[in-house]
């Protein structure tokens, strides 16, 4: 059965990087754990690490954070649909918005349950996912402050998601101006400019992360090490937090060209095959990891000698030339994952999931007098 493994002292080691940088800039920073899925017992390792702040998108989620440990300040980082407000108040300490109707709706639900939630505003920075346009930051801001139960906590905005548009210190010092206006604007402190994320990361590194942006939200650097401004590891960082493991089921030398009328495969796809490839063959291993848990292109063989070769529903094909590591039926192929690889493998309710070097204390049980 295929499985992936965290481990949890490299994910430790990962944290207390992130957290001693961030301290040295004096930085808040909050885990973005989307990519757990709400699994419980990444949550437990993750929590036990000391996190004081976590962003979700799924309200599933920070409920499963919330039972763990009330403590952790949570924050809902998409704009919130409206069936789903009850939740966000009971379970997000903050939401991220960009609707004024949306945020009218969470002040009603707040006072209905007699509290008051907090929002970060997100604006429109050019990469074009969520936030409200720049020409209507101020009139959108006065209106929010008007209502009783919403407390205004910050600005922020979202960059490289969508278009990959990516931050630099123009943008930065733009977003930090817009905070600076609103204040001025309104005689109100607004505490947080999150405008960080794992894609910042390597200007911080560099020096030239602007003065006033205070706040970071980071999931990849801190699960796998990696930056996505150029998609490269971060020195001093562990890459391999996660790792996927898929049985041999089947192994056989085979033609390398297939044979037949050839048409489109499950997704649609047409390939050709050169001459020269006929009459070659190649060992071929099947292993127990498909489509309906991964795409192909997200994960990548640890053994540099072996290659994916295609992929159907529930079986990955495995080009392992001539086998010179000596393979059988039985046998684990191990895989790293990128960002998106380990999000679409940990959602999947097919793949096993296993914790190496476990970190939290688990009691001995009490002995019963007899």
């Amino acid at each position: 059965m295929a499985y992936i493994t965290l481990d949890a002292r490299k994910l430790k080691h990962n944290y207390e990087f992130l957290d001693r940088l961030f301290s040295r800039e004096d930085i808040q920073w909050a885990a973005v754990t989307k990519v757990l899925c709400g699994h419980k017992n990444y949550l437990e390792q993750l929590i036990s690490l000391g996190v004081k702040q976590v962003c979700d998108s799924r309200v599933s989620n920070l409920k499963t954070i919330k039972q763990l440990n009330p403590d952790v300040e949570t924050i809902y980082i998409k704009p919130p649909a409206k069936r789903a407000l009850r939740s966000v108040v009971k379970y997000a300490d903050i939401s991220m918005n960009t609707s004024l109707e949306t945020i009218r709706l969470l002040d009603k639900e707040a006072e209905r349950q007699k509290r008051v939630h907090k929002v970060i505003i997100m604006i429109e920075m050019g990469e074009l996912r969520e936030g409200v346009m720049r020409e209507d930051l101020i009139e959108f801001y006065e209106r929010i402050f008007e209502l009783p139960n919403i407390n205004v906590v910050g600005i922020g905005t979202n960059l490289s998601c969508l278009y990959g548009v990516l931050p630099n210190h123009d943008k930065l010092i733009q977003l930090n101006l817009y905070e600076q206006l609103i204040e001025a604007k309104f005689n109100k402190h607004i505490p947080l400019v999150s405008g960080g994320s794992s894609v910042t990361i390597p200007l911080m590194l560099q020096g030239m992360m602007p003065v006033g942006i205070n706040h970071f939200r980071v999931g990849e650097s801190l699960f796998l090490g990696t930056n996505p401004y150029d998609n490269g590891p971060i020195e001093g960082m562990h890459t391999d937090v996660f790792r996927l493991y898929g049985e041999i089921i089947e192994l056989i030398e085979k033609p390398t060209v297939p044979m037949g009328e050839m048409g489109q495969n499950v997704e649609g796809q047409s390939f050709e095959f050169s001459d020269k490839e006929m009459g070659k063959t190649h060992f071929r291993a099947i292993i127990d990891v498909g489509l309906l848990d991964v795409e192909s292109n997200h994960l990548k063989p640890i053994d540099p000698e072996i290659s994916i070769a295609g992929a159907s529903s529930d079986m990955l094909v495995i080009d392992l030339g001539n086998n010179p590591a000596k393979y059988e039926v039985g046998q684990l192929l191990e895989f790293e994952l990128d960002y998106m690889g380990t999000l679409r493998v940990l959602n999947s309710r097919y793949i096993e999931k296993r914790i190496e070097h476990n970190i939290i204390e688990v009691p001995e049980p009490a002995v019963q007098n007899r």
